[in-house]
């Protein structure tokens, strides 16, 4: 391997990188957006649609806005601490990535469903449930491709073992 096939490789490092970016800040800009209008047509329709009139989802609510948000923050947190240097399928099984290989987006998915329960807002919860499914079968199946290539065997095992 010659200096300019190294330097070929971080290139695709980085590039890799940034395409993996660029894909989740797309994925967190679709839930933004159709959370908006889902906001927009519960404000529009505020009230001619009640749906959830029950007082016990109240708790419910509050509790997914919680823990959704705890996991969010234990996933960015444990994603910080990823160990590039020695891949294994270990390496990816830290935190809720053991679980889950997409625990922001499931946090995401239940820090809204928890809001729109809470304000007992239909459009909200329909605008989430679209946003879930479009991330997951769009912008995440094109992550999980560039990861797939750039870490291999190791991601692959890992694909196996965590199903979510």
């Amino acid at each position: 391997m010659n200096k300019n096939d190294l330097k070929d490789d971080i290139f695709n490092i980085d590039e890799y990188k940034n395409r993996v970016h660029k894909i989740l800040a797309h994925s967190y800009s679709a839930y933004f957006i159709l959370f908006l209008i889902g906001v927009f047509f519960d404000l529009l329709f505020k009230f001619k649609i009640k749906i959830l009139n029950f007082s016990f989802l109240v708790p419910v609510g509050a509790l997914l806005i919680g823990l959704s948000s705890l996991l969010i923050f234990w996933a960015q947190s444990t994603s910080r601490k990823f160990n590039k240097e020695t891949l294994t399928k270990e390496s990816f099984c830290n935190g809720p990535y053991a679980y889950t290989r997409t625990p922001t987006h499931w946090g995401l998915f239940f820090l809204m469903l928890g809001f729109g329960i809470l304000a007992n807002a239909i459009f909200i919860i329909i605008s989430t449930v679209i946003s879930f499914l479009l991330t997951k079968f769009i912008y995440l199946r094109k992550e999980e491709a560039i990861l797939e290539k750039k870490y291999g065997a190791p991601y692959l095992e890992y694909k196996k073992a965590v199903k979510i």
